[in-house]
């Protein structure tokens, strides 16, 4: 199965486990375990902001930064723009907060409510240059959900 393929086969569970819940925590740690186990990511869940710094939320892997400033690291940064961030390589990435240092590679994708950036969706791989435009579209749909 195509990696495409496994998100659309994803898509009707996800939308399933987060329809009619009004908890977004219970969609994040919903949302979370379902992408963890689906594609074996090495660590998978969400910040919210909280100020001016994300804190950690619902999350599946090891343990993890708990607080990241606005701007700092991949996920500060995709608060920071607004805009879903792909690091085929965090060693090559400026700032990088290495969590892990088994990590290396990234995507986060901000959540949006109203134009502003709420939370964002951090999945790391042990590989490198796992993720791409498939990723990002369809985590990008997800997110929309949560």
């Amino acid at each position: 199965m195509t990696k495409q393929e496994r998100y659309e086969a994803l898509l009707p569970q996800i939308e399933s486990l987060v329809s009619g819940e009004p908890d977004v925590i219970a969609r994040m740690a919903n949302v979370a375990a379902v992408l963890h186990e689906a594609f074996g990511f090495w660590w998978t869940g969400f910040y919210r902001v909280q100020g001016n710094e994300l804190v950690l939320g619902p999350f599946q892997g090891p343990v993890a930064c708990t607080r990241i400033p606005f701007g700092r690291g991949v996920c500060g940064t995709a608060w920071q723009r607004a805009e879903t961030v792909v690091v085929p390589n965090v060693h090559e990435f400026a700032g990088h907060i290495a969590c892990s240092s088994a990590s290396n590679s990234e995507i986060v994708v901000p959540l949006l409510r109203a134009g502003e950036v709420t939370a964002v969706l951090d999945i790391d791989s042990k590989d490198f240059n796992t993720f791409d435009e498939t990723d990002k579209h369809f985590l990008e749909q997800i997110s929309i959900w949560i």
